[in-house]
């Protein structure tokens, strides 16, 4: 046996320039790249070997551990979990920062190796500097706590164990059924420890995404469910865009007269304005799409978690004559809300069943394009909303007075609408373009009004709604996508929870667009609060001495090297995006727009919990009324 005599570090480096993926025939490295901040635990193990040989690796310095891993997370999901990129942090506060970014790979089944420091697996020097120490083990160590939120976990305490370690990662990254995050913890010691490494643990492996076939229990079964069926629904989630099934649901939808419906991770794998596309469902949906739904009598979840997002909480559907179908790859998704289950590939089996449901018609007939050009007109006129300080919107919510928005105005120095703000962003940027949003009121306005006309042009990481994910994603975007132009649409309270990555964007010259909604506070909790009976409590960003908060953003944009727009009205708003394209640099455009001016929920239900003892009469009506929901929403 051949071997070569390595570092555990080095010979981690090695490996994954070796690691290759195929899919549908086509071969690609599979890692293309390897974030990092260096610290105690990893800069004198992974960091020598990056110093002494990346091979093709790109070697990027984070500023953030999250954000980092956020951009190497939004990376992979941009390019449909068919790349990857690692990161690698210090041992303690470096690797706890990993959490958050790791939770939300996990709730979006993404691919990303993280690689956090790890203590001395010899304990001689115990407790080192960052170590935390807990008296019913000492095995335990910070990087514990990433336990629940990888797909697969295990810490490095011999230079040997990197071999078996590594290929059972890969494994998991590299399965559509369960592809996650996976954590290799590797003790500081272990990192510099020499061993000698068989020289075929470094030969060229491909990794082999085959697509699973239905089997023809499977197909038929599926085949007589729509076929009995009078008004189904195709859901279409994340796992069809990652299957690459645009073509196939487009074909069916349009010979079977079949609507589509879609959730945020599954929004431009069809394009908006496909004629059978009535946009999002669910709380964040459309009323066209909650209507189709409503009006269902077979749901067929393609590649879908069903997130009480997209269901409402479960009252989105005639559970009386609703019937569920679900093609998916992963088993344990398929099995939800007691659904007929394919476990398979949505492209293959989508092809496989077309000609088995022969000439099939829906009875929706026309309903399809009535519901379509219903929700045409009220996005139009959500895009022609126009406030005043002498004439706000009478809808507001009691306790949000119009005193109150006037006051907003004149702090903020606007009377621009988000919704109008969102959709003048629409018709101005690059078709080709790619948004990004995660939390906040955006989500919202984004799934139900934004449209793309180009496939996998929409990136919504709302699987985890993690705050701080939108600046540092969009940096993994323009990793991924280099030619197109990449837009963070971000709130203020989400810009102020994470952008340090926008740095990175501006160091690396990875140009990126952060479009900043500042209302001053956490609009949509705010709204969540009083929509529920409550006033608007610790939601404002408001002083010591009640004085509504009023930050330049611009300036923070500046003062990292970005180009820098305030734009308050749509006609600025149109001219700054319009210069931004022709810019080399990262830019940001900062708007000041109305708190309570976004869109709000059409026919759907969010199950949250509300106080069920109150001495406020308006949160006792809240709970009545979700009370009476509740008797809509069927458990499974």
């Amino acid at each position: 046996m051949q071997t070569v005599r390595l570092t555990t570090a080095q010979a981690l480096v090695k490996f994954l320039n070796q690691q290759y993926i195929s899919f549908d025939g086509e071969e690609m490295p599979f890692v293309e790249g390897i974030f990092n901040i260096f610290g105690h635990g990893n800069v004198l193990g992974i960091g020598q070997a990056l110093e002494q040989d990346a091979g093709h690796l790109k070697v990027i310095q984070g500023k953030n551990e999250q954000g980092m891993a956020h951009a190497a997370v939004a990376f992979s999901k941009q390019k449909l979990r068919r790349q990857i990129y690692a990161v690698t942090t210090s041992v303690g506060p470096g690797s706890a920062n990993l959490t958050a970014a790791a939770g939300t790979a996990l709730a979006n089944n993404i691919p990303v190796l993280l690689l956090p420091a790890d203590t001395f697996a010899t304990r001689q020097p115990d407790p080192v500097l960052q170590q935390v120490e807990q008296e019913y083990s000492q095995a335990v160590t910070t990087n514990d706590a990433l336990k629940p939120v990888s797909r697969y976990w295990d810490r490095i305490t011999r230079p040997e164990q990197l071999m078996s370690s590594l290929i059972r990662a890969f494994e998991v990254m590299t399965d559509p059924g369960k592809a996650g995050p996976a954590t290799i913890c590797i003790s500081q010691d272990v990192e510099g420890e020499a061993y000698d490494f068989n020289r075929s643990f470094f030969e060229k492996r491909v990794h082999y995404v085959d697509r699973k076939p239905a089997v023809e229990r499977e197909l038929q079964g599926a085949a007589a469910l729509i076929k009995a069926s009078q008004k189904p629904v195709i859901l279409v989630g994340g796992g069809a865009k990652y299957s690459d099934a645009r073509d196939i649901l487009v074909s069916l939808s349009e010979k079977h007269g079949i609507p589509l419906v879609e959730t945020q991770a599954g929004k431009s794998t069809v394009e908006s304005d496909f004629q059978n596309n009535l946009g999002g469902l669910g709380i964040t949906g459309t009323l066209a799409a909650n209507k189709a739904a409503r009006e269902a009598d077979l749901i067929i979840g393609i590649g879908t978690r069903y997130t009480d997002f997209a269901t409402s909480s479960k009252t989105a559907f005639d559970f009386e004559t609703a019937k569920f179908l679900n093609i998916n790859v992963s088993r344990l998704q398929a099995y939800k809300l007691d659904a007929f289950q394919v476990v398979a590939d949505a492209k293959v089996t989508l092809e496989a069943l077309s000609p088995i449901l022969g000439e099939y018609k829906t009875a929706f007939g026309t309903r399809i394009a009535e519901l379509k050009n219903e929700w045409e007109a009220e996005r139009k006129r959500l895009s022609e909303v126009t406030f005043s300080r002498e004439d706000f919107d009478p809808e507001v919510k009691e306790q949000f007075t119009q005193e109150v928005l006037n006051e907003y105005a004149d702090a903020l120095d606007t009377e621009l609408a988000q919704t109008t703000a969102l959709l003048a962003i629409n018709e101005t940027i690059d078709p080709e373009s790619v948004v990004i949003g995660s939390a906040g009121s955006l989500p919202g306005d984004l799934q139900r009004l934004w449209n793309p006309t180009k496939p996998n042009t929409y990136h919504l990481e709302y699987g985890y709604s993690c705050m701080g994910y939108e600046v540092s994603g969009t940096l993994g975007i323009k990793l991924a996508e280099p030619d197109r132009e990449a837009y963070a649409m971000v709130g203020d309270g989400s810009f102020l929870m994470l952008h340090s990555e926008f740095l990175t964007s501006i160091q690396y010259g990875k140009k990126i667009n952060v479009l900043l909604f500042d209302n001053s506070g956490y609009g949509c909790i705010s709204n969540l609060q009083m929509e529920h009976g409550s006033g608007s409590y610790f939601c404002e960003f408001r002083t010591h001495d009640d004085k509504i908060v009023n930050v330049d953003y611009a300036k923070i944009a500046e003062a990292y090297g970005a180009k820098a727009y305030r734009a308050n009205t749509v006609e600025e708003l149109k001219a700054a995006l319009e210069d931004a394209k022709q810019q080399d640099v990262s830019t940001l455009i900062e708007m000041k727009v109305l708190p309570k001016t976004m869109s709000e929920g059409y026919d759907s239900w969010w199950h949250v919990g509300v106080a069920e003892v109150s001495e406020n009469d308006s949160v006792k009506r809240a709970y009545e009324a979700k009370q009476q929901m509740l008797e809509r929403a069927k458990q499974y």
